[in-house]
This record gives C-alpha cells, structure tokens and sequence, in this order.
C-alpha cells in the first residue's frame, strides 16, 4: 500500500521559511515525477512545483525564485524549500507522485502552510 506522509508545515511570518517533506513508502515502482500543489480556502487546487527523476526541476511563476524543490531518490522523500513567504502562500500544501510505466498518482494527505502578514 502506497504512502505519502508530508511534514513541515506550520505558522510562520511573512518573510520567513519552511521545508516541507514528504516521503513515501510501499513503493514497488520507479517515481518518475514528484510534485507539489497546493489549495487556499475556496479556491482550487494549483501546481507550484515538479522535480523529475534527473533532478530537472519547473516552478509555477508565483513562486519561482522563491521556493526551491529537490528530491532524494533513495529516500523515496521529496522536500519544498519555501523562502520569503508571503500571506497568499497561506494554503494547504500537496504533494503528489507519479510512478511507474503506466503512470500511476499518488497524493499525500496535506499539510497547512499559514503565512501572517
């Protein structure tokens, strides 16, 4: 049975960091992409990051520069460095798997991002 257990989140000020993590178990698959999302009350659910398995890495404009990702592949653990943290980063933070040849989706169960202004 696939797992995605996310850490990381919490309250913090605007400016401030976090890092999210998220590891994931019962994989018996190669990961292909890892990927984070996120969700802020009463709107739907974004893209902010992807990290293939080679280390290629895309960020959504409202984050890029600002939010790093990076991947361990023999941890099966993908991380979200988020820095200058704004207010509208507050969200619900995702993420999400892909694995294997036929491409199967794996999502972690969310972790809460607060950013006060």
């Amino acid at each position: 049975q696939v797992q995605l257990v996310e850490s990381g989140g919490g309250l913090v000020q605007a400016g401030g960091s976090l890092r999210l993590s998220c590891a994931a178990s019962g994989i018996i698959y190669s990961i292909n992409t890892m990927n984070w999302y996120r969700q802020a009350r009463g709107k739907q659910r974004e893209w902010v990051a992807t990290i293939t398995r080679t280390g290629t890495s895309n960020y959504a404009v409202a984050v890029k520069g600002r939010f790093t990702i990076s991947r361990d592949n023999a941890k099966n653990t993908v991380y979200l460095q988020m820095n200058s943290l704004k207010p509208e980063d507050t969200a619900v933070y995702y993420c999400n798997i892909n694995v294997g040849s036929i491409q199967l989706n794996y999502w972690g169960q969310g972790t809460q991002v607060t950013v006060s202004s």
